[in-house]
């Protein structure tokens, strides 16, 4: 901001007077240089005794005084300025003049606040702030950003983006180029970014940024000195926003899929209606494999497995208790004795599965008794004997042929097992699987999974006590 000077010789004259002074209280140079004192034309005689006393002051005092003044334009209008005066000294020490630097006092008060609301934002903000230069390298980083990005303050300056982000690196520096080119955006954003530090973990972070173009006040035509950008770490509330999403978008499925499995005359339609409302958002592929009977063996049991347990009792134990590492079900491979492994005479017929490859209904499939042929310790098994989740995963690198090996489609690379179970019986296993496009399964899916295989078991269940005679006929 350029400061209105002028300067005042030891007897009061005028002596200098400069551009800014005449831009203020309209008197140039030539009028104002020369006259003795402000009193009659630049300030009013009512407030010359206090100017006056001041100035005076200012010559006998060291250092800068700092006074408010009204001084008088010349088309007669008051304007309060502020002023910085000081004494001019001889070479010998004697006192020469006085000279004195103004500004309006708004201009001063807006300049103040800008200044304070700058050191502000770099010390006490509670958003990030990072001035990016021209080159989008961070210029200037505050408290709160050096924390999020997980590196020190003085070693974010002039490292590029690419070094500090591993994802959202490239939407960032396209946000910031726009603005370089064209000024702010309308609305905040929110990218979503993967930290290289080590601290900061692999999870993605969702930023809510703001971006302001700053430019030079002191050019004739704007040149961009960089952007600030402003940004809030919002990852919490995004994932609890989605997870509330999710759950009203799964209750409201098992709403549509309950109201139309009512309408089925046959309880084993209504079970495929079910698993084909539960496939929407939620996997790729759904098989259900009841388990097949012997004479001997309780309703719902495996051949070879001497017990069916009831409703309660040691269920809740197998289902939830050891392998159960993070409450979502066991993992594959992590049970022990006969838990993970086949047993002779043991199977799991199918009984509806999704189609591969083309979208459409479940399909229903013939009873021939014959077993899908499940190797020992598949998932399905592990479940059925846990009575409980299990679930499944290739991992980053999906070896080859391990959907294969598990007699599932091609491209399966998470899979999700829960049981079927219906008036304290074990009917089968039903499955969910999901191709690398998705994610892997977890506690929520699991919750989820468990819901639906409950409401497949009834009717499955209803399908096999219902007399043959009157299955599929409406009444009336």
């Amino acid at each position: 901001m350029d400061a209105a000077l002028m300067a005042f010789a030891a007897d009061g004259t005028v002596t200098h007077w400069n551009h800014e002074a005449e831009r203020i209280l309209g008197w140039t140079p030539a009028e104002a240089v020369g006259r003795t004192g402000l009193t009659g034309w630049a300030v009013r005689k009512e407030d010359a005794h206090g100017i006056e006393a001041a100035l005076a002051a200012a010559m006998r005092s060291p250092g800068r005084q700092v006074h408010e003044f009204a001084l008088l334009t010349k088309d007669g209008h008051r304007v309060l300025v502020r002023t910085q005066s000081s004494a001019v000294r001889a070479p010998g020490g004697r006192v020469a003049g006085v000279y004195c630097a103004f500004s309006e006092v708004h201009t001063q008060l807006d300049l103040e606040r800008s200044v304070a609301l700058s050191e502000a934002l770099f010390e006490d903000a509670s958003w990030g702030v990072v001035l990016v230069d021209v080159d989008l390298r961070p210029a200037l980083v505050n408290a709160r950003a050096a924390h999020t990005l997980g590196v020190g303050r003085t070693a974010l300056l002039g490292c590029p983006l690419g070094d500090l982000l591993a994802e959202g690196a490239e939407e960032l520096e396209c946000v910031l180029q726009h603005v370089l080119a064209g000024g702010a955006p309308p609305a905040a954003a929110e990218l979503w970014v993967t930290l290289r530090s080590e601290e900061a973990g692999p999870s993605r972070r969702c930023w809510r940024s703001g971006f302001v173009r700053l430019a030079s006040p002191l050019a004739e035509e704007p040149v961009p000195l960089g952007v600030a950008w402003l940004f809030q770490d919002v990852t919490e509330a995004k994932r609890a926003e989605r997870e509330g999403a999710l759950v009203r978008f799964r209750a409201h499925q098992l709403h549509r899929a309950g109201r139309a499995a009512a309408e089925c005359p046959d309880p084993a339609e209504a079970a495929a209606v079910h698993l084909d409302f539960a496939l929407a958002g939620f996997a790729d592929h759904g098989l259900v494999d009841l388990a097949a009977k012997s004479a001997s063996a309780p309703y719902g049991a495996i051949a070879g497995d001497g017990t069916h347990g009831d409703a309660h009792g040691d269920a809740y134990g197998d289902a939830y208790g050891e392998g159960d590492d993070d409450g979502c079900g066991a993992v594959e491979g992590e049970s022990s004795g006969a838990a993970g492994t086949g047993v002779t005479g043991c199977g799991l017929v199918r009984k509806l599965a999704s189609p591969v490859g083309v979208p459409g209904p479940s399909e229903a499939f013939a009873a021939t008794g014959l077993p899908v042929p499940y190797a020992p310790g598949h998932p399905a098994f592990q479940a059925y004997r846990r009575r409980g989740p299990v679930r499944s995963s290739a991992g980053l690198a999906p070896a080859e042929g391990w959907a294969a090996a598990r007699n599932w489609p091609d491209g399966t690379v998470h899979g999700l097992c829960v049981v079927l179970r219906s008036r304290g019986r074990t009917l089968g296993v039903l499955t969910f699987l999901r191709s690398p496009a998705r994610r892997p399964f977890d506690r929520a899916d699991a919750d989820y999974a468990e819901e639906v295989a409950a409401r497949i078991a009834a009717a499955l269940d209803l399908a096999g006590a219902a007399p043959a005679g009157r299955r599929g006929q409406a009444p009336g």
